[in-house]
């Protein structure tokens, strides 16, 4: 019996941690060469981002799979979504088809708002099998080197989350994993800022 609540400990651990980034950087858990000030400088809360609600959105010039480009301040005066995801994030793929059918489809045609899946450090070749698993139908675009999710968040931050941009370029929600009710309110929020 203690084993098998042991086992329904860390599964459940695993489920909730959702898609948090890991890379083998060799780092010593002991190093402590980062002080104190640099973890409050850099953490806006505990779930990994870097700016907050109200800051301007930081600038980015984004590639599509097709070769276009996509520079964020060009967007100023539209309601902007930046969904950040990737292949491997089994909490992505599950959050997507919602944001396709809840978000994308009825505002894809409205010239005030535009959405962006950006997928970070994967060639076309993943993102393309992405939308293929997933049955989304927004565009999703290129980090390679994850330069555009570290201007958000700490790059060892998991995915999946989503920044919500006024028309004026200022961030007004920040999202972290998939919570159907925090969703229910992203939804709710961006049906709002498009009809003011």
């Amino acid at each position: 019996m203690y084993y098998i609540n042991y086992i329904s400990i860390v599964v459940l651990s695993s489920i909730f941690l959702g898609c948090n980034f890991q890379k083998t950087d060799n780092k010593n858990s002991n190093d402590s060469e980062v002080s104190s000030n640099d973890i409050l400088e850099t953490t806006q809360d505990e779930r990994g981002y870097i700016v907050k609600v109200g800051d301007m959105a930081p600038d980015f010039e984004m590639n599509l799979p097709n070769g276009e480009k996509v520079i964020l301040s060009s967007l100023q005066g539209k309601v902007v979504m930046l969904q950040f995801t990737a292949s491997w994030c089994g909490v992505c793929r599950k959050e997507m088809p919602y944001i396709e059918s809840e978000i994308w489809r009825k505002h894809q045609n409205n010239p005030a708002f535009v959405l962006f899946g950006i997928d970070r450090e994967e060639p076309v070749e993943k993102i393309e099998e992405l939308i293929k698993k997933t049955g989304v139908t927004y565009p999703i675009g290129l980090d390679p080197d994850a330069g555009i999710f570290t201007l958000y968040a700490e790059k060892e931050a998991g995915i999946t989350r989503n920044v919500i941009i006024d028309k004026d370029g200022k961030i007004v929600m920040l999202t972290r994993l998939f919570d159907e009710e925090e969703f229910n309110e992203m939804v709710q929020f961006i049906d709002k800022l498009l009809n003011d």
